[in-house]
């Protein structure tokens, strides 16, 4: 069943990148007593994730700050290193958690995933964007097909 406004953000073990190298997130921690703006894409270093959906983030940081988010994620089916290194490379700094879904227990709580099987590419997260506080979510855009047309920074911005 895929997760809808209104929803608590469901519990799963998934890794960010820290200095001293990977480390476990719990999602409920993540989520505890914050404003939080997730952004969910099928890779890393796909075209439209790198072309457009992360840098609108990274890009509009600063204007979600301002309207109250206390963090902003991304949330991708890759493992930490790929997460880690894709954010460098996109250069995220502090502006946005590159969260890994290695193991998709997130993306499949969320019934949100995308079997790209057939292409060679497993299984993987549908293009989405939303926002929950508290970990429930008060606004939620899933993209239909291969789009980016709904789950960008700016419609998150209209919807803050």
């Amino acid at each position: 069943m895929t997760i809808k406004v209104g929803d608590r953000i469901p519990e799963a073990t998934l890794a960010v990148m820290q200095d001293q190298g990977p480390a476990p997130v719990k999602s409920g921690e993540l989520f505890a007593g914050k404003k939080v703006v997730m952004f969910g894409l099928p890779g890393a270093f796909t075209p439209t994730c790198s072309a457009h959906h992360l840098p609108g983030f990274v890009q509009n940081a600063a204007a979600l700050k301002a309207k109250g988010v206390d963090a902003i994620v991304c949330h991708a089916v890759n493992d930490v290193f790929v997460m880690a290194a894709w954010g460098k490379d996109q250069n995220v700094g502090d502006d946005v958690v590159m969260l890994a879904d290695g193991s998709a227990a997130l993306t499949q709580a969320m019934g949100i995933e995308l079997d790209l099987v057939e292409r060679g590419l497993g299984l993987r997260c549908l293009r989405y964007s939303l926002i929950a506080e508290d970990g429930v979510v008060s606004a939620l855009n899933i993209e239909e097909g291969g789009a980016f047309e709904v789950s960008s920074a700016e419609k998150i911005l209209e919807q803050l």
